[in-house]
């Protein structure tokens, strides 16, 4: 497999850093091939603004969607996002990696985001029409491929067990793994957290790091996250709500959109 690691961390002293480099060694050592993305070595711009979209005229406004499309179309984003298209088009399977912060991923990674997933590549696809609503959550030009997360946090992980004060784990990285991943139609695996990093001794590391290793063994056979399909028939169109009848007794929010 053609594997990309998308990576956020500012210091590469960093236990995230040494957490990369056991996944990438374990990749390679499994015959794959391995490219990293590291957002802050390359001073990743993270703002979208006029300047990513250099046919745009100086005064005229700008409607971010409108722009991203039209410049995707005529091959005239930056050079610096074509670069990362170009490695989400080579890589078979995609690794998101970050601390959390404040409950979510640095600004960094959802300003690569947000950059690089224009308008015609990741969304905007598709027929719109009373039968689907778009090539979207679970199709899409990713479909077919992986992707997961690896995320490291200072909390224990009891405070993000399901009566945890923090939130359940899998709700907080919801939006992520669902709104980011699944929409333009990657196959999610559950996501690799790491928990109370910040206490970590060598023992701890090295417990964490050949948990980690585990998971790049299994990047191809692990069973992805059971997300419902937008165009699957479990949505009506073009109210895109679940059908209540597939409702599961007691499910609500974000539950409602897994099969299981």
């Amino acid at each position: 497999m053609n594997v990309l690691i998308v990576f956020a961390h500012p210091d590469p002293r960093s236990l995230n850093a040494a957490l990369r480099d056991a996944a990438v060694a374990e990749l390679e050592a499994q015959g794959h091939a391995v490219r990293v993305s590291d957002l802050y070595a390359m001073n990743w711009k993270a703002a979208v603004d006029h300047a990513d979209f250099p046919t745009l005229g100086g005064g005229e406004r700008l409607k971010v969607a409108a722009a991203s499309g039209a410049a995707f179309a005529a091959d005239a984003l930056t050079a610096d996002v074509k670069a990362e298209q170009e490695k989400l088009l080579w890589a078979d399977a995609l690794i998101l990696q970050f601390p959390l912060w404040w409950f979510t991923m640095p600004a960094i990674l959802k300003g690569w985001v947000d950059r690089v997933y224009a308008y015609g590549l990741a969304y905007g696809v598709g027929e719109h029409s009373d039968r689907r609503w778009g090539d979207r959550y679970g199709e899409g030009r990713f479909a077919g491929k992986r992707a997961m997360l690896v995320v490291t946090t200072g909390g224990w992980a009891e405070h993000y067990a399901p009566r945890g004060i923090n939130g359940p784990i899998d709700d907080l990285l919801f939006p992520i793994n669902h709104g980011i991943l699944h929409y333009p139609g990657y196959d999610v695996l559950p996501p690799f957290v790491a928990y109370r990093v910040d206490r970590f001794d060598e023992t701890g590391f090295a417990q964490t790091a050949e948990q980690l290793r585990e998971r790049m063994r299994t990047l191809e056979t692990t069973a992805p996250i059971p997300f419902r399909r937008q165009n699957g028939g479990d949505y009506a169109i073009p109210s895109l709500e679940l059908r209540p009848e597939l409702e599961a007794p007691g499910a609500s929010g974000f539950a409602l959109h897994r099969t299981a």
